[in-house]
Formats: C-alpha cells, structure tokens, sequence
C-alpha cells in the first residue's frame, strides 16, 4: 500500500478495530474505481485518542472517519454540527471536514433501511408497526430513519424498563416503551439492537411478523434470525445493514458513489474475511 501526498485518507476508529470490515469494504470500492486513497481501521484507547483523530479531520489530515463502539457519544460532542440524524439520535458514526468545522453525520438509519430494501423486498415499512429490542446507541440511531421512513408505530423493549422510556421520550408520539407483558400480536418487524448473539425475543408473541432484523454480523446468521425465521418472518443481517451504512459514508469521504454490487460483490468479500477470522 502506498499513501502519497495526494492520497486521501479515510478510516474507521474503535475499541476493538482490528475486526472492523469497513476497511475490507471500503478499500474494495477504491480499487474498483482506481481511486488514490486510502481506508485504515485507527484504535483509540480512550476519547482523548478519539479526539486527536477527530482534530486530523478537522485539519483535513484524514478526509472522513467512521466512529464505531464506544466513540459515538464522543464523537457526537467532538462535531460542530450535526446532521438531522445525528441531532435525533444523539449519536455520530461519520466525521468530515465542512467548511473548517467538523460535521457530524449518522449514517446507521440509513443502514437500516438499506439492509430491509435489499433483504426484505417484500416488506413496506410505511404504516407497519416496528419493536426495538434494546435501548442503546444503536436503537437511539435506527429510530429517527423508521419514523422518516413513516412507521405508524415503534416500540422500545428494553430489560431496564426506564432507559426505555427515557429514549421513546426523544421521539415524537408515534415512539413508546414497550413492558415486557405488553400484547405484541400486532407487530409486523422486529429489530434486535442489543449487542450479541442470542434469541432474546419469543417469536410466539408476534405472529403477524414479516421482518425481523438484527444489527450485529457477528455471526452473520445470528440465533435471534434462525428463530425469526422459523417463525415465518424475512431474515435481515446485520452485514447488510453495515454495507448499506457504508455507502453514504464512501461518498462523503471520498467524494464519489460507491460502486455498484455488479462491479464488486463487497458482502462476498466480507463473508470471506469473516470465515478467515478465528
């Protein structure tokens, strides 16, 4: 690899990052577009690291960086402004240069909607009704394009039952908690944001289901997606999600449309480097 003075730079800061596929894909789209530049996956032990990554784009040392677990939050207070994603979920995965100020941008609910477009085609989000498992981050940062995207309702099930409200609370009246004995019959997709693999959901309490997506890909074929399917409803992995996330954020670092799958299949290639990974 080598990164001349003209190379532009993105990448991807976490902690953990060395598992990170967004180099795979990112760097997949570059080749195949014969672009000079670059896309490496930074650590950051702690926010200071985070921060002086953020002050390299500021700088226009890095064009763009994606920010994944637990930099979101410190990347949402590092941005100057926020794009109308961000500002709802409170939460940054895409920092770039605007204007000499640093913008931060959340493309995860893009992500979603990418990823159910792709997976469940027969599936019409306008007018369905949606539950969230969890109330992280990654449920915060889904919510905002569900209710762009004209859910009629979305409910948070989370194990602590105020962090649940405390979340719907940031939404308009479509958004609610959810309690654990609440009637679910009328539900027509499930999405787990919690973090792991499991089937932490009784697919029984929704018989209406059509969809069911969950936002982790590793495994790529979670529990929780066996057991969605096997009650009838289309499987959506959290790999689509991540590539679909990743097209917006291709084109605000490097200033072009990302390929399209008939030039580079970028989810065959992370499959491979799944299968490669201990």
């Amino acid at each position: 690899m080598r990164i001349a003075a003209a190379t532009r730079v993105g990448g991807v800061v976490g902690r953990p990052i060395g598992h990170s596929l967004s180099p795979v894909i990112h760097n997949a789209w570059i080749e195949a577009l014969n672009l000079d530049a670059v896309y490496l996956a930074f650590p950051a032990e702690d926010e200071a690291g985070l921060a002086g990554l953020a002050q390299a784009v500021r700088s226009n040392a890095i064009a763009g960086l994606n920010v994944t677990a637990p930099y979101k939050a410190a990347a949402f207070a590092a941005a100057d402004h926020h794009d109308p994603a961000a500002l709802s979920s409170g939460s940054v995965n895409l920092l770039t240069r605007d204007d000499g100020g640093l913008a931060g941008g959340s493309t995860d609910g893009a992500g979603v909607l990418a990823a159910l477009a792709q997976q469940g085609p027969a599936f019409e989000l306008a007018g369905a009704r949606v539950l969230i498992l969890g109330a992280g981050g990654a449920a915060a940062a889904a919510i905002p394009a569900l209710v762009q995207a004209d859910v009629r309702s979305l409910r948070v099930l989370n194990r602590t039952a105020s962090r649940a409200v405390d979340l719907a609370g940031r939404f308009g009246d479509r958004v609610s908690a959810a309690a654990e004995d609440d009637d679910l019959s009328d539900v027509d997709l499930v999405l787990n944001a919690m973090s792991g693999d499991g089937a932490p959901f009784d697919f029984g309490r929704t018989p209406g289901l059509q969809a069911a997506l969950d936002m982790t890909y590793r495994p790529v074929r979670t529990e929780f997606l066996i057991a969605a399917e096997s009650a009838g409803a289309a499987p959506v992995d959290g790999l689509a999600m991540l590539i679909g996330q990743a097209r917006p954020s291709f084109e605000a670092i490097f200033g072009t449309s990302a390929p399209d799958v008939s030039d580079v299949d970028v989810r065959a290639l992370c499959l491979a480097a799944l299968e490669a990974t201990p």
